[in-house]
C-alpha cells in the first residue's frame, strides 16, 4: 500500500492542512453562547446541511469499502446509498416536523416528549455508546490503518494524529467549525473521487470494455437470495432496519437537520444530500470495478489505494489522500462533537445546572476526554479481523434494531406507551449491546452469526411483536402531545411545503428509473 510521494504532493498536503485549520479555526471567535458550539445557532442553511452530513457519512470506511465491494461484487453496495433517499425523506418529513416544533438539541429529548424520563435516559446512555464505538471508534481505527500503510508509521501514531487534527478545532469551534470544515472536505472528496473515475475510464477506454471484462452480476442491484453475502432478501428486509436508525434517529446525522435556520432549509437539507447520493456509486464504486478489469491481482481492501497509486499523477496524488484524511477528519469531528453537544445539554444537566459560559467550558473539556477514549477502542478494534465495511455496517446493524423499532412505532401509532418503549430499549439493547461484542470479536467462532442485515432483520422483527404485545398489555402515565404518522391533523401539523414534496416525487422518479435499468 506504501504511496511514493514527491514535493508537489507534500506541497498539496500542506495546503490542505492549512486551509482546514484556517476554516476550521476562523469562525471560532464569533461563538457567543451554547447553541453555537452545539447546534451553531440553528443557523444553518440546506446546502451546509447537505454538505456537512455528505462529509460525515463519506467517512475511509465508505472510500475504502465500496471499493472493496465494488472490487469484489460490482454495484450491489448502491443499495447502500440509492436507497437512502426514502429515509432521508422520512426524516425530512415526518420526524423533523416534530424535531423542530419541540425545539430538541438532542435525539434523546425527543423520547422525553413521547415516552418518558426512562426512555430518555436510556437513549442518552445508548447514544454516547454508539458514537463511541459505531462513529469515533471504527473512524479513527480505519483511518489508523489508512494512514499508517500509506506512511509507514505505527498505526498507534497515525490514530493519534488524526484524533489531535480533528479535536483541535472541534473542541474551540463546535458545530459551526464542523460545518465549515465539512463543506469544504466534502468538496475535496468529491472533486478527487471524480477524477479517480475519469482516469479509469480514460485507462480502461470504454465502457463497453468495462462491462465485457466484469461478471454480469457485477452490474445488478439485486444479487440472487443465495447469495452469502449481499442477496436483495437482505437488503430489502435488512438495510431499512439500519436506515431508520441511521438517518432519523442518529445523533451524529440528525444534528445537523436541528441546527436548521427554519424547517424547509433543513428538508432542502435532506434533499440535497439524497440527490448527492445519485453519483456516490460513480466517484465511490466505479473505481472498485475499474481495479477488476485493470488490477485483477489486488487485495479488495487495497481497490480504492492501488487505483490512486497507478493513476493519479503526482500533485493529483497529494489530492486523493487530502481527500481520504479529509473523510476521515469529518467523521471523526463530527462525531466528537455530538457525543459533546449529548453528554453536556443531557447528562451534567441531570446533576448540576450551568450557566451558559460553563457549558461551552465543559463542552469543550467533553470532547478532549472523548477523543481519548475513542482512541483507545479503535486500539481494540484492531484484534477483530474484520474489514472496513463490514465492520461499521455490522455494528450499526446490529445497535439499530432497538432505536429503529421505538423510533417508527413510536411516530406510526400512538398506541405505542412508555413501558414498551422502555421494554424494548432496555432488553433489546442490553441484547445488542452483547450481540455487537460477540459479532466483532467472532465470538463463539467466525461464521456462528448470520449476516448482519439479516441479524438486524430478525432482532427488528422481535422487538416490534414485543412493543405491541407490551403496549396492549401495559398501561403508561406517558401522555404525548405530539401528532403521529396516522392522525388526521398530522398533515396540517406539518405543514408541508408543496415545492418540497414535489422535488422528493422527482428524485424518487430518478431512483425508480436507475433500479429499473440496472435490475
Amino acid at each position: 500500500m506504501n504511496l511514493t510521494f514527491n514535493y508537489i504532493d507534500y506541497l498539496v498536503l500542506t495546503i490542505y492542512a492549512l486551509v482546514l485549520l484556517y476554516v476550521g479555526f476562523r469562525f471560532s471567535r464569533r461563538e457567543k453562547n451554547q447553541q453555537d458550539i452545539f447546534l451553531g445557532g440553528r443557523s444553518l442553511k440546506w446546502w451546509q446541511i447537505g454538505f456537512s452530513i455528505f462529509g460525515a457519512n463519506a467517512g475511509p470506511t465508505m472510500l475504502i469499502g465500496f471499493a472493496s465491494i465494488g472490487f469484489s461484487h460490482g454495484i450491489v453496495a448502491s443499495n447502500f446509498e440509492l436507497l437512502a433517499w426514502i429515509f432521508l425523506m422520512l426524516l425530512a418529513m415526518i420526524f423533523l416536523p416534530y424535531y423542530l416544533k419541540t425545539k430538541i438539541s438532542t435525539i434523546p429529548q425527543f423520547l422525553l416528549i413521547r415516552f418518558g424520563k426512562r426512555s430518555y435516559n436510556f437513549l442518552i446512555v445508548y447514544s454516547l455508546i454508539s458514537i463511541l464505538v459505531v462513529w469515533l471508534g471504527s473512524a479513527l481505527y480505519a483511518g489508523g490503518l489508512l494512514i499508517s500503510g500509506i506512511f509507514g508509521c505505527q498505526l498507534f501514531t497515525a490514530i493519534v494524529i488524526i484524533g489531535v487534527i480533528a479535536t483541535s478545532f472541534t473542541a474551540i469551534g463546535g458545530l459551526k467549525a464542523v460545518v465549515r470544515t465539512g463543506v469544504f472536505q466534502s468538496i475535496i472528496i468529491i472533486v478527487s473521487s471524480i477524477i479517480l473515475t475519469f482516469l479509469g475510464f480514460q485507462k480502461i477506454g470504454h465502457l463497453d470494455t468495462l462491462i465485457s471484462q466484469t461478471p454480469a452480476s457485477y452490474w445488478k442491484l439485486f444479487l440472487p437470495a443465495s447469495n452469502p453475502e449481499y442477496s436483495w432478501v437482505g437488503i430489502v428486509l435488512g438495510y431499512p432496519v439500519v436506515a431508520i436508525y441511521y438517518w432519523c434517529a442518529d445523533q451524529t446525522i440528525v444534528q445537523k437537520v436541528l441546527a436548521a435556520k427554519d424547517l424547509k432549509e433543513g428538508q432542502y437539507g435532506a434533499l440535497f444530500i439524497g440527490a448527492l447520493k445519485i453519483i456516490m456509486p460513480i466517484i465511490f464504486i466505479l473505481p472498485g470495478i475499474m481495479c477488476f478489469v485493470l488490477f485483477k491481482d489486488t487485495a479488495p481492501d487495497n481497490a480504492y489505494i492501488t487505483m490512486i497509486k497507478q493513476l493519479m499523477p503526482h500533485g493529483l496524488l497529494g489530492l486523493s489522500i487530502a481527500a481520504l484524511i479529509a473523510s476521515l477528519v469529518d467523521t471523526v469531528s463530527s462525531s466528537l462533537n455530538s457525543f459533546c453537544t449529548v453528554f453536556t445539554l443531557d447528562v451534567v444537566p441531570q446533576f448540576k445546572v450551568l450557566d451558559n459560559n460553563q457549558q461551552r467550558r465543559m463542552g469543550k473539556w467533553v470532547t478532549v476526554i472523548v477523543a481519548l477514549v475513542g482512541i483507545g477502542i479503535a486500539m481494540l478494534f484492531s484484534y477483530s479481523g474484520k474489514g472496513f465495511f463490514d465492520l461499521t455496517q455490522g455494528l450499526v446493524s446490529i445497535l439499530a434494531p432497538p432505536l429503529a423499532v421505538v423510533f417508527l412505532w413510536g411516530v406510526v401509532w400512538r398506541g405505542i406507551n412508555g413501558k414498551a418503549a422502555e421494554a424494548v430499549l432496555y432488553g433489546g439493547g442490553l441484547i445488542c449491546l452483547i450481540l455487537g461484542v460477540c459479532h466483532v470479536l467472532n465470538y463463539p467462532y467466525r461464521g456462528f452469526w448470520p449476516h448482519f442485515l439479516m441479524l438486524s432483520f430478525y432482532i427488528f422483527v422481535a422487538l416490534s411483536v414485543i412493543i405491541v404485545l407490551v403496549s396492549f398489555l401495559t398501561k403508561s402515565n406517558t401522555n404525548s402531545q405530539l401528532p403521529t404518522l396516522f392522525d388526521g391533523s398530522n398533515a396540517k401539523e406539518a405543514g408541508q411545503s408543496r415545492s418540497v414534496w414535489l422535488t422528493w416525487v422527482g428524485l424518487a422518479f430518478v431512483m425508480i428509473m436507475i433500479y429499473i435499468y440496472f435490475n
